[in-house]
């Protein structure tokens, strides 16, 4: 069945959310805009839209072959995607393999020092409070997810790491950190969504050491898409995408 775009629902940062003909899916478009710190630094990027597009589809496409539940259902263009509507958890979950950004400054560790055993860290999606650190014991406080679901999260989000740690070991790149983000589908399942790409996780090529993910543009270092076009040719080149 051809699934018909509808209204356009919200805008965020990276996407534009528009309804379907299907309530149960949704169609999303990258824009080609780059933001850091919460939106206080914003750029356009020309087709930044498609290689997130395309980065991320590959990999949740992947993730999906390993037994994740994630809400990517197809592409239906280059910057655009259907997936499975979601009520989304108001938690980022941060996984942390080498010590980067806030948590190397934070805590005074040196970049790229290896971290073990992994470090999961939660934060309250909340733009205007700067998406502020969470415990176990605030999340359960403030309702914004069960004890079964947390423990699911934090199973899944180990899982998604292992995996794709492999992946981008086997193409050459160290992944340092990422960010996921989790929803329930109509039937209350926990599902994988938001998207996976350089925009949201830090990526290290073993060969030169040179920043392939957003942080060429938070620190203003060079084009961002020279490291997302190299991420996007390696991850192509060994799936068979």
């Amino acid at each position: 069945m051809t699934i018909v775009q509808g209204a356009l629902l919200t805008t965020g940062k990276a996407k534009a959310v528009y309804a379907t003909d299907d309530p149960n899916v949704l169609w999303l478009h990258s824009l080609n805009q780059a933001t850091a710190l919460n939106g206080k630094q914003k750029a356009e990027i020309s087709d930044k839209g498609r290689l997130t597009t395309q980065i991320s589809q590959q990999l949740f496409r992947f993730l999906k072959a390993q037994g994740i539940v994630t809400h990517f259902q197809q592409a239906v263009g280059e910057r655009d995607v259907l997936v499975t509507a979601l009520d989304m958890l108001p938690i980022e979950v941060v996984i942390r393999n080498y010590a980067a950004g806030h948590f190397a400054t934070r805590y005074a560790v040196p970049m790229l020092t290896p971290l073990s055993p992994t470090v999961q860290e939660y934060y309250f999606k909340n733009d205007a409070l700067d998406d502020p650190p969470l415990n176990q014991s605030q999340i359960f406080a403030l309702d914004l997810a069960t004890p079964s679901q947390l423990t699911q999260i934090e199973a899944v989000a180990q899982t998604v790491n292992r995996q794709l740690g492999q992946l981008f070991e086997a193409v050459g790149i160290t992944l340092i950190d990422f960010k996921l983000e989790f929803g329930l589908d109509a039937t209350g399942a926990l599902t994988l969504g938001d998207e996976l790409s350089p925009d949201n996780m830090r990526l290290i090529d073993q060969s030169t050491g040179q920043s392939l993910d957003k942080d060429v543009f938070r620190q203003g270092t060079g084009d961002l898409r020279d490291g997302y076009t190299t991420v996007l040719h390696r991850l192509t080149t060994y799936l068979g995408e």
